[in-house]
């Protein structure tokens, strides 16, 4: 019998992983979960809601305090990874993320979970630029690293689509906590296979540092431009805090506008902001943050706070767009682009989440119609955001030189996460003046609207340009 079972097992074929391929595994698996992450929580955002008995423009600030800061250190993020080691980045973001988690989780007050919240945020700053540098110097192969750079992108989309089903399933069936401690053993596996398997980092001498002031200003500057936005009502009963206010984003304005000019490796470089294309795209991106962002927050709170379902419900009625995301980028996409231009490609995109918008108030009017508010999500989140985000990310560096394309790619992205924080603050402003869903509604379709109008009024002056040539 001894034998016999020696001469089966000889038959099985034995599975060996190899190194590269579990650094990948590592690397999408962090990317994974900072992207549910930013999904997840919506859904669990009426029942923090509930328990703390808060406010619509208040319970917004979870998410803000998560984008801002991730938009704000990004670029950091990245440049830490290149000139202090992608493995140590990666490893100190990782870990981060996880304290952070188990901090949110077991917080007793909103403002704890907000607090945690926040350096949640520069901890996926940290973590995603690094993953992706791993990947990269990893698979040095262009077809090999053309394959990773999928799969890792891909890990991305599935993490941002599972979000809202898995983030209302765990939410009603085990608690909003764990909305949080889900992170927790899987990041913690992530950091013991990096720690394992990801190659030591290279050490060279740094010549200059990256320019972490300037990210924390930045990062403060914002915060404080939406926490001015959300609370625009004191102008009347303290106008004196509103000067305030409004001198520090002023002086702070000046700082880094100044910082960024005296230094020779500025977090942002200003001199990328002559091309208009960039203007442009950047512009775009901060509308697209702001619109989805407040779609996302709004659609939750109508599915549960007034259409009565569960936070689980809501997440199945959610997921399926976010299939069709997928269809629409690898079938829709490729096809639209081969017949228009990209700014007709983008102006489509932002038409479509126009027609969303729409949508939604029909829903609303029509005393919370469920198939108006599946269109507007199929509109939004299954067309609208997958046209928009890669035509508005080639508007972004299509005039900039080669060169410059690494740090010109990277700007569109913090741009979208600062309008996401921005948009949600302008969100609470007016649902403090008017606490109705139509209200949000409103925002989102005046966000969409200044998309289009600044798309069609830019290729009407292109397109003037060139009949004067001719």
């Amino acid at each position: 019998m001894f034998y016999k079972n020696i001469a089966l097992q000889s038959r099985i074929p034995k599975v060996k992983m190899s190194k590269k391929n579990i650094i990948l595994i590592v690397a999408c698996t962090a990317v994974f979960f900072e992207a549910l992450d930013i999904a997840i929580i919506n859904l669990a955002l009426p029942l923090i809601q509930k328990e703390f008995f808060l406010a619509n423009d208040a319970i917004q600030w979870l998410q803000t305090l998560y984008v801002l800061p991730y938009g704000g250190f990004l670029i950091i993020g990245g440049k830490l990874a290149d000139q202090l080691g992608r493995k140590k980045i990666f490893m100190l973001g990782s870990l981060l993320f996880l304290i952070t988690s188990l901090g949110a989780g077991f917080a007793e007050n909103f403002e704890t979970i907000a607090v945690f919240r926040a350096v949640q945020g520069i901890a996926a700053a940290l973590v995603m630029p690094s993953a992706f540098s791993i990947i990269t110097n990893t698979f040095t192969e262009t077809s090999e690293r053309g394959k990773a750079i999928g799969i890792f992108g891909s890990f991305a989309a599935i993490g941002s689509g599972l979000g809202l089903s898995l983030g209302g399933l765990i939410a009603t069936y085990f608690g909003w906590q764990w909305v949080f401690f889900i992170n927790v053993p899987v990041i913690s596996l992530t950091l013991w296979l990096g720690y394992i398997y990801i190659e030591k980092d290279k050490f060279h001498k740094v010549k200059s540092y990256p320019d972490i002031l300037s990210a924390v200003l930045l990062t403060g500057l914002i915060m404080l431009l939406s926490y001015t936005v959300h609370e625009l009502r004191i102008i009347k009963t303290n106008l004196p805090l509103f000067l305030i206010l409004l001198a520090a984003i002023v002086l702070g304005s000046f700082l880094f506008i100044k910082r960024s000019n005296v230094l020779k490796d500025p977090l942002i470089n200003f001199s990328l902001f002559k091309h208009k294309t960039t203007i442009r795209g950047n512009g775009l991106f901060l509308i697209l943050g702001a619109l989805f962002s407040g779609f996302l927050f709004t659609v939750s709170i109508l599915l549960q706070n007034n259409m009565q379902y569960s936070a689980a419900k809501s997440g199945l009625i959610l997921f399926p767009f976010s299939i069709l995301s997928a269809l629409v980028s690898k079938y829709i996409l490729p096809l639209t682009l081969g017949r228009f231009s990209i700014a007709q490609t983008a102006s489509l995109g932002m038409f479509v989440m126009f027609t969303g918008t729409l949508a939604m108030f029909f829903s609303i009017y029509l005393d919370y119609n469920l198939p108006f508010l599946l269109l507007s999500a199929a509109c939004i989140s299954g067309c609208g955001m997958a046209i928009c985000f890669p035509s508005f990310m080639v508007m972004s560096i299509q005039e900039v030189p080669a060169e410059f394309h690494g740090l010109a790619s990277s700007m569109p992205t913090t741009s979208y996460f600062l309008g996401a924080g921005l948009g949600l603050s302008v969100l609470g402003l007016f649902l403090q003046i008017n606490n109705h869903p139509l209200t949000s509604v409103i925002v989102l379709g005046a966000f969409a609207i200044m998309g289009l109008l600044w798309l069609l009024a830019s290729s009407n002056v292109k397109k003037r340009i060139q009949e004067r040539h001719l």
